[in-house]
């Protein structure tokens, strides 16, 4: 895993405990989830979950731990790796 020169824990984490997000790419076993093999795929681009806990790595980037309801897998996730899922439409797209 290659990290960015910026300290992210210098600012708040980007996503809040129970917060739905969504996998922006596929996620591998980097060796780090145990029980399976070094890249098994632990979730596909596009998987749903919730934060379930924010941790720090290295003392530079917040580790957020996403509990994937299909598969029940709760995997280590960088900010980069997830997006905001939004449970309902905003009000501006709803239609009248």
């Amino acid at each position: 895993m290659k990290l960015s020169e910026e300290i992210e824990l210098d600012g708040p984490p980007l996503f809040d405990l129970g917060q739905r997000v969504r996998t922006r790419k596929v996620l591998r076993n980097d060796g780090t989830f145990p029980g399976k093999d070094i890249g098994f795929h632990l979730a596909k681009k596009g998987d749903v979950g919730y934060i379930v806990s924010i941790g720090t790595y290295l003392q530079r980037v917040y580790i957020y731990s996403v509990h994937f309801l299909e598969s029940n897998y709760v995997v280590g996730c960088l900010s980069r790796e997830l997006e905001l899922a939004e449970d309902r439409p905003s009000p501006s797209t709803q239609e009248t």
